[in-house]
């Protein structure tokens, strides 16, 4: 099984349209947005999608009107972090920003996957065992650097398309 994930759109709506259109060539079978939408209206483009959308709401989501009513209405699976899944016999953990996740795992001990987003840098580690993936970000900030991520659940290899 393969999921994408995605992060830190930030209202980018031309980059929203792209990232929906590279998930479903890439027939994944869900999405998980790591927060910053920043927009109610983004997060509705992401009804677009073949597959259901799983995430969290980052720091520029918490105050933002109309943005959980978007999600509950699309049945997109939200929530403020750490959303926890398990997809394909894996655990995985979902935080908009990273400051949180030490505690959260002293806690969990049985999550095989962390995703985040906030710093709008890639990362890819193991950590104890632990895969960590931040794709990168998608807010257009970086010109030719947006990406985002695929993680094939039963290897937990991973790969970036940039765009």
């Amino acid at each position: 099984m393969q999921i994408g994930i995605v992060s830190d759109t930030h209202n980018n709506l031309r980059n929203i349209d792209k990232i929906i259109s590279l998930f479903n060539e890439e027939k994944v079978s869900s999405v998980i947005h790591t927060g910053d939408i920043a927009s109610a209206r983004s997060l509705e483009k992401f009804s677009e999608l073949n597959c259901k959308l799983f995430g969290v709401y980052g720091n520029n989501d918490r105050s933002e009107i109309g943005i959980k009513e978007v999600a509950e209405s699309n049945n997109f699976l939200f929530q403020e972090p750490p959303n926890v899944l398990t997809l394909d016999n894996k655990n995985l953990a979902i935080f908009h920003e990273p400051d949180f996740i030490d505690d959260f795992l002293i806690q969990n001990k049985n999550i095989d996957v962390v995703i985040h987003g906030h710093t709008h840098r890639y990362r890819k580690e193991i950590i104890n065992g632990v895969l960590f993936f931040n794709p990168g970000e998608c807010a257009g900030i970086n010109e030719g650097r947006n990406a985002i991520g695929i993680l094939n659940l039963k290897s937990l290899k991973t790969k970036r398309i940039f765009f």
